[in-house]
């Protein structure tokens, strides 16, 4: 089965064949796969490896977008976000430079490796800096229409890779899945399967978008009336209350369902890991139904 990463070097291989402007700046992660498809070989001037030094990739991407290039980072995202956040906030957005950083390893895709690779709090960060679109893709193939969209944003973007995958690809912008009249579920990124499993013979309007940022401006369109919004996100719990909040007004009620901030400490498998946080089918069912048994 063809991964979202899988679609990520692919298109990316597709853009440095026939775009000159494109760069790619790794560090150590992903230089086999770039490798594999031959883009090192092609374009060596244009795909460098700075090795484990994420800090030097995004300032290297910075100094390749102010010679006007587009440039794309990619690794680990707490290796991406995290260590190198200094650099994404002063070389990229203070800059107010265009650029891709992508990632994979989500919050804990790689729990077999340990908290060095779990990143759930990535989102909330990059969330403390203005102007920094969020792509959340749920399936392989809104990877593409991700980063075609970051090509076309005047500032910093994110895309955030993921193992988890939506059961079918969806439509750029907020679809609504699913109507119901008592609350609406806006569920982010790859968490469509569980949410839909979680609120089957609920009365709920379940909405899905990949972008968490900028919240859409038809989101109140969107929702329910005067009933509650729960945000599903498979980041750090409440990273986008406040923007969807904002977006709404403070009148409507959110309630933010994501990855709780306590660290597990025994490393497990991604599902197991979703279970302990709530994340999966059953625990979102509970906290929804908890939720709308109590007086609106």
């Amino acid at each position: 089965m063809t991964t979202m990463r899988d679609e990520f070097v692919r298109t990316t291989a597709a853009w440095l064949d026939r775009d000159p402007a494109v760069a790619v700046v790794l560090a150590d992660i992903g230089v086999a796969r770039f490798a594999e498809v031959e883009a090192m070989d092609r374009h060596a001037d244009r795909v460098l490896n700075v090795g484990i030094r994420e800090g030097l990739a995004v300032g290297v991407a910075a100094g390749f977008a102010l010679e006007g290039f587009f440039p794309v980072v990619h690794t680990y995202a707490p290796f991406l976000v995290e260590r190198a956040f200094e650099q994404i906030k002063l070389d990229f957005v203070h800059q107010a430079l265009s650029g891709a950083l992508v990632s994979i390893g989500a919050s804990y895709d790689a729990a077999a490796e340990g908290r060095t690779h779990q990143a759930p709090g990535d989102v909330a960060l990059l969330g403390t800096l203005p102007q920094v679109r969020v792509e959340l893709p749920g399936h392989p193939d809104e990877v593409e229409p991700a980063l075609l969209r970051a090509r076309g944003w005047p500032s910093t973007s994110y895309i955030r890779l993921s193992t988890q995958t939506n059961p079918e690809p969806m439509r750029p912008g907020l679809q609504v899945v699913r109507s119901g009249r008592r609350a609406t579920v806006l569920t982010i990124g790859p968490l469509l399967g569980p949410v839909l499993a979680a609120t089957a013979g609920l009365d709920v309007q379940v909405l899905y978008t990949a972008t968490a940022r900028p919240v859409t401006d038809g989101l109140p369109r969107a929702i329910v009336r005067d009933a509650p919004v729960f945000v599903v996100e498979p980041v750090l719990e409440g990273t986008s209350v406040a923007a969807v909040q904002e977006r709404l007004g403070h009148r409507v009620p959110v309630v933010p369902v994501g990855v709780k901030a306590q660290e597990l400490r025994r490393y497990g498998t991604p599902a197991q890991h979703a279970a302990a946080h709530g994340l999966d089918a059953a625990g979102i069912r509970s906290r929804i139904r908890s939720r709308l048994d109590q007086p609106l």
